[in-house]
């Protein structure tokens, strides 16, 4: 549950993920003319161990990664970090959309903010998939008698007021694992938040999302994909593909090591085979093998067809979006596994729209590390932490955009203000 303290200090987000767990810690700093603003003040970075495709798979290993991640962080900012907002992800995750209903409270018809916290609890009323649970409540539009496509609801007259929100749900087990495991590592949760989610709140402009935008997070066992438009989260999706599944498709051509394959990958891996001959080779000797001299080509022809199923799966889940080829701000992608050269160029011949990558806006860092891909997720959980503590000193009565403990928080906190 979030704490109610003086003024957001340090702010920790914990990225979670299949090959590296990743920690940013921000602060705000005093500006000159126009206030503070929140800078990360340091990162992170040690191996996932005894984590596979987002899940945990040993307990102890887990644990023991974690704790790396935080000691590195503790010595950089010469503190202990107390507390984290974790990103959660992988298979586990499901996405559906509830509608609830409610009465106005008030005789006169005014919706207050209380009667807006209750429409949004009704729509927890259909009951989760078995072994499942909920995430996330976000908001996509108030209707009030009958008048839809409403943002916001308080103060317009009404008798009855109705929600249509996208639930976000999250495996039981799954969630269990993960807080068991951060818990042993002696720090609290403030809350879980889907990491997609964090990210397109730091990456994505608000115009991208009213004209409608996918964010596409390339992990190392999965791909994220999030669609929005008008402003609100419209689909999600998980594909069980990612970039470690390049590094065993250059393993298995070139039969050489997943070490080596990796080190090839970052070095030679490419999408666009424009430009390269086949007199252009690799010598396997650059990274510590037997002399052996491959095709260059031959390299690039894996990576590229690896990528391309990637692409094509995403299309997949547009078309059942039904958005395939029709987002005006085109698809965006973040995560390590987008690193690929010649990702974005393949992208729009395959998606048949634009596409870019995406930074991290409004957060600033006295290094370039907000600037890459790989930690654009735990930048954006510090932006998340930091937006809903501003929000919940500032403005008792605000709706938390989506954190279960955040919103049950709020609930309680805004009801004991009400005379």
């Amino acid at each position: 549950m979030v704490r109610r303290i003086q003024k957001p200090e340090l702010i920790t987000g914990l990225d979670i993920g299949s090959t590296g767990i990743r920690a940013a810690v921000g602060q705000y700093i005093s500006g000159n003319d126009l206030g503070s603003e929140l800078q990360i003040i340091a990162t992170a970075e040690v191996a996932s161990e005894g984590i596979h495709k987002g899940t945990i798979t040993s307990i102890e290993e887990a644990v023991s990664s974690i704790a790396h991640v935080l000691e590195e962080v503790d010595r950089l900012v010469g503190v202990p970090i107390d507390n984290a907002w974790v990103g959660i992800s992988g298979t586990q995750i499901k996405s559906q959309e509830n509608r609830g209903v409610v009465a106005v409270a008030k005789t006169d018809g005014e919706i207050s903010q209380e009667d807006v916290l209750r429409v949004i609890d009704s729509t927890q009323t259909i009951a989760a998939p078995l072994n499942y649970e909920v995430l996330h409540v976000l908001p996509k539009y108030f209707s009030v008698d009958g008048q839809t496509g409403i943002k916001d609801p308080v103060g317009m007259t009404g008798v009855r007021l109705e929600a249509d929100a996208q639930m976000i749900y999250g495996s039981t087990p799954h969630i269990k694992n993960i807080t068991k495991a951060i818990y042993r590592t002696g720090i609290e949760i403030d809350d879980l938040v889907l990491s997609v989610v964090a990210a397109a709140d730091v990456v994505l402009t608000q115009k991208q999302k009213d004209l409608g935008v996918a964010l596409v997070d390339i992990g190392g066992s999965t791909t994220t994909l999030s669609v929005y438009e008008e402003g609100n989260l419209l689909y999600t999706a998980i594909v069980p593909i990612g970039s470690n599944h390049i590094t065993n498709d250059i393993a298995l051509g070139l039969q050489t090591s997943i070490d080596v394959a990796e080190k090839i990958k970052v070095a030679y891996g490419s999408c666009v085979i424009k430009g390269i001959t086949r007199r252009d080779t690799i010598n396997l000797s650059e990274f510590g093998e037997p002399d052996q001299v491959v095709s260059q080509r031959f390299v690039v022809e894996i990576v590229a067809a690896r990528v391309v199923e990637i692409l094509e799966k995403l299309e997949e889940e547009l078309v059942k979006a039904d958005r395939q080829a029709m987002l005006p701000a085109g698809v965006v992608f973040i995560g390590g596994g987008s690193r690929i050269r010649g990702l974005v160029e393949l992208a729009k011949n395959v998606l048949h729209m634009n596409a870019s990558y995406g930074f991290a806006k409004g957060v600033n860092s006295a290094t370039d590390i907000i600037n890459d891909l790989s930690y654009i997720t735990a930048v954006g959980l510090v932006r998340w932490g930091a937006y809903v503590q501003e929000k919940a000193l500032s403005q008792p009565g605000f709706l938390i955009p989506g954190g279960k403990k955040a919103a049950a928080h709020m609930k309680k906190l805004f009801r004991f203000l009400v005379p």
